[in-house]
């Protein structure tokens, strides 16, 4: 299954302001690209990339005063197998943990786990331990937050989110891995992109997506709260322990996104390949 995507973003700077950008595909899915995905800007910009410590792969730029469109268009390989699900894998004992893996449990800017630790134990300390557990504290946030984005608050947190019941998908993201860390299951937050594919359509814009990934077995298994069911053409872009460390961008001064578009699309056997969005005209 081929997959076409790509976004449009605008940011308005009043003064020249260095940003972060977390804006490619993971570089796991580099070799699925069957077209080069170039990051561009409609200004002379000069963009240097880097690989920051989870793995995901970086730009740092200097957006000049004004406006400033950042755009990239591609198409990707995917097998169009929905996400795995392996009802038998298991939760280890954190002696059993790969060192790596450790900060996976602890609490985070968005997941603050000192505050759900007695609703964890409380909600699922006679869950069978592994995939179970997990799929338990999937089903209790998809049935406990109502997706709404008008609701939409970058400052609210896991516990947030539980004591508002509404959200967009970065809240179910951040209240499953907060619960999944209390009850020492090492979690990580996703983002990246989910199209309506091989689901009926929803009429709400395209955005990026958010998901986790759950350590059971030696593996890092994806789970979707706000969905709550396996889904395909997930593109990953990046990783971390709640959704700080995968901001689409970072500014280091005042910055306003004016400009938000994003496509994610199964190309059509009888569709030519070509740009949905964007131009890129130059690259890091």
């Amino acid at each position: 299954m081929r997959i076409r995507a790509g976004f449009n973003l605008t940011y308005e700077c009043p003064q020249p302001t260095p940003m972060l950008l977390v804006l490619e595909i993971h570089p796991s899915r580099r070799v699925d690209l069957l077209t080069e995905q170039v990051i561009g800007f409609d200004r002379p910009i000069e963009a240097r990339g880097y690989i920051d410590a989870f793995g995901n792969a970086c730009t740092r730029i200097e957006a000049p005063a004004g406006l400033t469109t950042i755009s990239t268009s591609f198409e990707i390989y995917d097998n169009g197998k929905s996400d795995v699900v392996q009802p038998d894998a298991v939760q280890h004992d954190i002696k059993e943990l790969p060192d790596e893996v450790l900060r996976f449990l602890l609490g985070s800017r968005y997941c603050d786990t000192d505050r759900l630790g007695d609703l964890a134990w409380a909600n699922f300390g006679n869950t069978t331990p592994g995939w179970t557990r997990v799929q338990a504290i999937c089903n209790f946030v998809h049935d406990h937050i109502t997706f709404n984005y008008q609701a939409a608050n970058p400052l609210r947190t896991a516990y947030g989110a539980f004591e508002d019941r509404t959200g967009v998908c970065r809240d179910f993201a951040h209240l499953a891995i907060s619960l999944c860390r209390c009850m020492n299951i090492p979690a990580r937050y996703c983002t990246g992109y989910l199209g309506d594919i091989g689901v009926p359509p929803v009429p709400d814009p395209m955005d990026f997506s958010a998901w986790f990934q759950a350590y059971l077995s030696g593996h890092w298994f994806t789970f979707d709260a706000r969905h709550n069911r396996p889904r395909i053409g997930r593109v990953l872009m990046a990783t971390g322990c709640d959704a700080t460390d995968v901001a689409l961008s970072t500014s280091f001064g005042s910055s306003r996104l004016a400009g938000f578009e994003v496509v994610t699309e199964e190309v059509q056997t009888d569709q030519l390949s070509g740009d949905s969005v964007g131009n890129p005209e130059s690259s890091p």
